[in-house]
């Protein structure tokens, strides 16, 4: 399962859905959205106000989901690839 964490530094929710993620063993890449502004145009034309958002596969979301990264865990698994981009 191929996941990305947009992000930006000083974000208690990025850092929060980082953490997370980490505690649960799922694998992410992170994108900085101060530094990738072709990124964070996608994320604005998408609609997303707010980061994180976290893409995983087949579904997208944005702010701290605890329930979100808890359900993404148990989905893991084995089938894991590199992380996904928009």
């Amino acid at each position: 399962m191929a996941v990305t964490v947009y992000s930006k530094p000083s974000c208690p929710q990025c850092d929060a859905t980082k953490r997370q993620l980490t505690a649960l063993g799922v694998p992410f890449a992170v994108v900085d959205v101060t530094q990738d502004a072709q990124a964070a145009e996608l994320l604005r034309t998408a609609g997303f106000m707010q980061v994180p958002v976290v893409l995983a596969d087949n579904d997208i979301w944005s702010g701290y989901r605890p329930d979100k990264i808890k359900q993404l865990a148990a989905t893991a698994g084995a089938n894991r690839r590199e992380p996904a981009t928009i």
